[in-house]
């Protein structure tokens, strides 16, 4: 049997910290709990504007090099993210490697908890894929820098319904934009993943007067909206959702990467605006999208309705105050869109030039 060394193993991973504009991030902690079989990166990718704020994924990834990878990525987007949303607050992110159902235990959940505490406070962490509100009151138990968690242990519950209301509001702003109008009434909308966020943004469009079209890979998650909502239609998988007639808008709501060279092509959808993080598989899918006439709502904008919401939890919880500044996600993207046009660009790189901006003035304040 071979012997894989670690430099061997983390070689594509120091490359993309240390030699790539993918990285550049500021701190990267590999955790490691051999009694409870946690296995976590916690990545810090920028506290120029204060802490970083970021979730915690639990997945069963297919490597431990894919995991570090993605939560340079995950935590680079928080940045971002958290910069556009208007928030003193850094880019952060973690990840537990395995699969939550086999490995998660309160002993685990209190041993990462403890790796975080030992940050002092440069990243605070919440819910994500594979975590959820119950989760974060066990780690919360062995750390100060835990938010997402529910009410009766100081927090502010689900952060996914306003994760759902802030994608709406970018949905209406990318109406507004295309159409002229900012409502979904009449328009034919997929959305792929129906889970925490997804289901949520359902009742949202319906509200709205939109026709919902679905998909998702747990059955459990179909039939809770088809159960609820019996005029929704549900088709058998993604790619059948992107080459629906007459879609108006595809909105990507379960994991990255949903926008790659293969389905690109494919969309019939003029717009694309969902609450997955990561959407575009590499740099140039917004060109491509550019190019075929889609207008994509960028990602880290519209879902940032829960990172308001978790951020406040640091203030004393407001659902009404956060609810409100989740509303300027709508003149946020609007923002967004209108300073594409008049750079000729993407409204991806629009985004990214807006929260760079903000970054790179904090950062020269701090200095100054």
């Amino acid at each position: 049997m071979g012997v894989t060394t670690v430099t061997e193993m983390t070689d594509g991973v120091l490359h993309t910290l240390f030699r790539t504009e993918q990285g550049g991030h500021e701190q990267v902690v590999l955790c490691q709990d051999r009694a409870s079989g946690l296995k976590a990166v916690i990545a810090i990718h920028s506290t120029a504007l204060g802490p970083a704020l970021g979730g915690t994924r639990f997945h069963a990834y297919a490597s431990d090099e894919e995991a570090v990878l993605d939560a340079l990525n995950l935590s680079r987007g928080m940045s971002y993210k958290n910069a556009l949303a208007g928030l003193d607050l850094g880019g952060g992110k973690a990840v537990i490697i395995g699969d939550p159902d086999v490995l998660k235990s309160e002993e685990l959940l209190l041993a990462y908890g403890r790796f975080v505490e030992s940050l002092g406070g440069r990243y605070v962490t919440a819910c994500d894929v594979g975590t959820y509100v119950a989760d974060m009151d066990v780690v919360s138990r062995a750390t100060r820098w835990a938010t997402g968690r529910s009410p009766e242990n100081g927090g502010a519950g689900d952060s996914s319904v306003l994760t759902a209301y802030g994608v709406f509001q970018g949905m209406r702003a990318s109406a507004q934009h295309l159409w002229g109008d900012p409502t979904l009434r009449g328009r034919k909308v997929g959305v792929a993943g129906v889970g925490k966020v997804g289901h949520y943004l359902v009742e949202h469009l319906l509200e709205d007067g939109a026709e919902v079209v679905i998909t998702d890979v747990r059955e459990e998650s179909l039939r809770r909206v088809l159960d609820k909502h019996p005029q929704v239609t549900a088709v058998a998988d993604t790619d059948a959702l992107i080459r629906t007639e007459g879609l108006d808008i595809y909105a990507p709501c379960a994991l990255g990467g949903a926008l790659n060279d293969e389905t690109v092509p494919a969309l019939t959808a003029r717009v694309v605006c969902g609450a997955a993080n990561n959407q575009l598989a590499h740099q140039g899918v917004e060109k491509d999208l550019a190019d075929r006439g889609i207008l994509y709502a960028p990602d880290y904008v519209v879902n940032a309705g829960g990172v308001i919401q978790v951020a406040d939890e640091l203030h004393g919880f407001d659902f009404d105050r956060c609810k409100k500044k989740a509303t300027k996600i709508f003149d946020t993207t609007l923002e967004i869109f209108a300073r594409a046009k008049a750079d000729g660009i993407p409204p991806a790189a629009a985004a990214d030039r807006i929260a760079e901006q903000r970054m790179a003035e904090a950062r020269a304040a701090r200095t100054a």
